[in-house]
């Protein structure tokens, strides 16, 4: 559940980055609100991967998913630049973060 909890937690990450984004300083009321809720769901849902993950693959993984996934996700729909070395730089975390959990130890 602790693996489950955490992935989600990278997916809250992802959606408060984009709500940053669009809340555009945190002037914008209702987008505001949501960013706000989505960073207290992500850390929640972290704090509870970490009763049971090692401090550091957990934090490693959740920074990793929301880092990667933003910027995937702004290469697709904010026609964020696509060249190869950012691309390469992508699947570096992409591939410490699978190597955070292979190699964590905690099941």
């Amino acid at each position: 559940m602790a693996w489950f909890y955490l992935i989600l937690a990278g997916i809250c990450e992802i959606g408060w980055a984009f709500g940053l984004k669009y809340s555009e300083g945190f002037t914008k009321l209702g987008v505001s609100v949501v960013t706000v809720i989505v960073m207290i769901l992500s850390f929640v849902l972290l704090s509870q991967a970490m009763k049971y993950l090692p401090l550091g693959t957990a934090y490693g993984i959740w920074t990793g998913i929301g880092a990667a996934g933003t910027a995937i996700l702004g290469i697709v729909f904010l026609n964020e630049p696509r060249d190869f070395i950012r691309i390469f730089c992508i699947l570096l975390i992409i591939t410490g973060v699978v190597g955070l959990k292979l190699f964590s130890g905690a099941k």
